[in-house]
C-alpha cells in the first residue's frame, strides 16, 4: 500500500528543498518529495506529493499541513488518490489499437461528420450514457 500525501495550493516559488526543510523542522519522516512542474516551462503547478514510510507518518504530515497558512493562502494536505484514467481509448501503455477494438465512428466523404436524421440508437436504444452522448454528437 502506498502512503503518499498530496500537498496543494502551494505558491509557485515553493521547491522540493523548501518542503523538505519544513518537514525536517517539524521532525516529520518522509521518503521522497516531488513538486509537480509544467514540463515545458518548469514552473510549479502548485502541488506536490510526499511519499511516507507508513500511515502514521502520512497522517502526521496531513495534520500538520492541511489548512496551514502560507502567504495569503491555506495549504491543502490529504492522502493522494491514484491517478484517474485518461478516458476511453487510452490504456496504461497509450492509445488502444482501434482495429483490434473494432471500427471507429463512420465519417462522410471529406472527413466531416454530418448529422443524420432518424433514430441513431437502433432498435434497443443506447448501450450506455457515453453511447447516448456520442449519438447526440453525431
Amino acid at each position: 500500500m502506498s502512503f503518499t500525501v498530496f500537498l496543494g495550493n502551494l505558491p509557485a516559488w515553493v521547491t522540493k528543498d523548501d518542503i523538505k526543510s519544513w518537514l525536517n523542522a517539524e521532525n516529520l519522516v518522509y521518503d521522497d518529495v516531488k513538486v509537480i512542474r509544467n514540463p515545458e516551462t518548469q514552473e510549479s503547478k502548485g502541488f506536490a506529493f510526499i511519499d511516507t514510510p507508513n500511515a502514521e507518518e502520512m497522517n502526521s504530515i496531513i495534520r500538520r499541513f492541511d489548512r496551514a497558512p502560507l502567504e495569503d493562502r491555506l495549504l491543502r494536505a490529504n492522502q493522494a488518490q491514484p491517478p484517474k484514467s485518461k478516458g476511453p481509448g487510452v490504456g496504461p501503455s497509450g492509445p488502444v489499437n482501434r482495429t483490434a477494438a473494432g471500427p471507429g465512428p463512420r465519417r462522410e466523404r471529406g472527413g466531416r461528420k454530418h448529422k443524420r436524421p432518424g433514430n441513431q440508437n437502433g432498435p434497443q436504444g443506447p448501450a450506455s450514457a457515453f453511447a447516448e452522448e456520442l449519438a447526440k454528437a453525431l
